[in-house]
């Protein structure tokens, strides 16, 4: 990868000084606005075979995570959420689960508790979702109390005040600070997804390099957005952090997912973000060990056209729930 003039060592070298991090993610090739979204709007006119779409539908089911991030969220309401994340469509056993439920930390313990050993994940925003804006020992506590509580997966923020100042190698210890922090005592760890707020960061030039500092730092996912800022994910930012993902596996061979979030509702727009995947990361993303939808209402939409598939009509409203 001559344009990245990466390697393995190079790139271990960029996070020894803060001069380093900032001469490596400066380094990087700026993007190509109009390049992109012209390609990012090609790739979104993408029509998929009828059969091929029943696999991608449900494909995409078992890559949603479940979100319900809301100030009125009640132990009902998350209990509710999680069993259907692992029944989504009680009438239909051959509906796949989704990967998982993401919810606040306070309520952890009732999603763990409800989804038991069923294989679906539970995830928790922490570090001061959504602002960010806190002092490190209270992102800290917060990531171990939610980990404590049983959390599988934490959905961090990065500082993007911090990061928009050019205060890079504070963000890229913050994120291995909290990186820390998912360890659990046996020795294993809560796998970290690292929220970089794209809607916030102002070009692509700033989304590739956040998108790279997150991956230096150690994330295990980068995704786009807490879904309270807008825009949020969108395809031509989709398409430069899955360019990131693949040049950093070819740089220095290690794997990193992706997490659109904020605004995919409808089944059409999740088969475009597959597509996409598939076209620039590569099929090894395809997976929900690799890729996530950070969702609400988009299971709702992918249950019906499923059922559509299934019946060749269109089912009522009423037949999946309102969460």
């Amino acid at each position: 990868m001559t344009t990245l003039s990466s390697t393995a060592s190079s790139v271990a070298e960029a996070t020894s000084s803060d001069a380093a991090l900032r001469r490596f993610l400066h380094g990087l090739p700026g993007v190509d606005q109009v390049g992109a979204e012209q390609r990012a709007a090609g790739l979104g006119t993408r029509s998929i075979k009828t059969s091929a779409k029943a696999f991608a539908i449900d494909l995409a089911i078992r890559m949603v995570d479940l979100t319900t991030l809301e100030g009125n969220d009640t132990p009902g309401k998350v209990r509710a959420l999680a069993s259907k994340a692992m029944r989504p469509d009680p009438t239909d056993p051959t509906c796949p689960s989704t990967a998982a439920v993401c919810v606040y930390p306070d309520m952890v313990a009732t999603a763990r508790k409800t989804l038991g050993s069923s294989g679906v994940k539970v995830a928790a925003v922490a570090t001061a979702f959504p602002s960010g804006r806190a002092a490190r020992d209270i992102k800290l506590a917060d990531t171990r109390d939610a980990v404590e509580a049983g959390a599988d997966e934490i959905d961090m923020v990065i500082d993007r005040g911090a990061f928009l100042s050019g205060r890079y190698l504070e963000v890229f210890e913050e994120i291995t600070a909290v990186k820390e922090a998912c360890a659990r005592p046996d020795g294993s760890s809560a796998h970290l997804k690292v929220i970089l707020e794209t809607g916030e960061l102002q070009t692509y030039d700033n989304v590739r390099r956040a998108s790279w500092l997150a991956m230096l730092a150690g994330g295990h996912f980068i995704k786009t957005s807490t879904g309270k800022i807008q825009p949020a994910a969108t395809l031509p930012v989709s398409l430069v952090m899955l360019e990131a993902v693949r040049d950093f596996r070819e740089a220095t061979g290690q794997m990193v997912g992706y997490k659109p979030a904020g605004g995919i509702r409808h089944s059409k727009d999740a088969i475009k973000y597959l597509v996409m995947v598939n076209e620039i990361a590569g099929e090894d993303w395809l997976d929900p060990d690799w890729f996530r939808f950070g969702a609400s209402t988009l299971l709702n939409d992918l249950l019906l056209q499923r059922k559509k598939l299934q019946t060749g009509a269109y089912s009522g409203p009423d037949y999946v729930t309102l969460d």
